[in-house]
């Protein structure tokens, strides 16, 4: 079984829920405990074993590039893809732009998933399946921004924040082989020709794969548990001190 050496990381958009300070730089570039998010994620996808990373740029792209050009992680090479059209559409269209780079093995993961690196293993030894998504469960309940998900054994039923039946939530982090791939960017290409593919969110293809080609022996989509280890998002400035307090815990476990 082919392990995945690329990672694809969605970091077109702003983030204007984290404003001030996302003006002027994309959320990526927010900095904890002396890394940038891009700089802790590409940390991480390198121990994990990941030695090709591109990251899919937009808005203020010139500064995602600095950062890129100034990294030096043993092992990783990273690339940029820049996305002129960011703030015309949602992330499906991203997908769209970065197709080509969507063959073989790969991991996909947005721009503002914050995950230690075990997390990264995990999904990289999951069992072989042409589309694997990460995912979490929480006693608490989840709320309306949650990316829910609704499971059956380690199969993946529906994904969306409105969907009525869930028991988990995808973390934004997913793994795709040869087939998957292929069927992956197939039916991107097609949601992109309809009116209002350029503002459909890509996991709504993953939704839709999950509906067409689920059942049976063969379950193109499914899932695997990070159950238990660290990861937050960076969406709202109230996630900000407890994702300031995971990057510091990282920092005095010697990253």
């Amino acid at each position: 079984m082919a392990k995945p050496a690329k990672a694809i990381i969605l970091s077109a958009g702003q983030g204007k829920r984290l404003s001030p300070l996302t003006d002027t730089r994309p959320k990526c570039l927010v900095e904890l405990s002396g890394r940038t998010v891009l700089h802790w994620q590409l940390k991480h996808l390198a121990q994990a074993g990941i030695t090709e990373a591109v990251v899919v740029t937009g808005f203020a792209a010139d500064t995602v590039e600095k950062e890129v050009a100034g990294l030096d992680i043993p092992g990783l090479t990273v690339r940029t893809l820049f996305n002129p059209f960011y703030a015309l559409t949602d992330n499906l269209a991203t997908c769209w732009l970065a197709r080509g780079e969507m063959r073989g093995d790969f991991l996909l993961l947005n721009g503002d998933t914050l995950f230690e690196t075990a997390i990264a293993q995990r999904l990289i030894a999951a069992p072989s399946a042409p589309i694997t998504v990460t995912i979490d469960r929480k006693a608490a309940g989840y709320d309306a921004d949650d990316m829910k998900v609704l499971t059956e054994g380690l199969s993946l039923r529906a994904i969306g924040k409105t969907i009525e039946q869930y028991d988990a939530e995808s973390i934004g982090f997913l793994k795709f082989d040869p087939e998957g791939a292929a069927l992956f960017t197939r039916i991107v290409e097609q949601a992109l020709r309809t009116p209002e593919g350029l503002k459909r969110w890509y996991l709504s293809v993953i939704n839709q794969i999950a509906q067409e080609h689920g059942g049976g022996d063969h379950d193109v989509v499914r899932t695997q548990s990070i159950e238990g280890l660290q990861w937050a998002e960076m969406d709202f400035p109230e996630d900000l001190p407890g994702n300031r307090a995971l990057a510091a815990a990282w920092v005095a476990a010697g990253e």
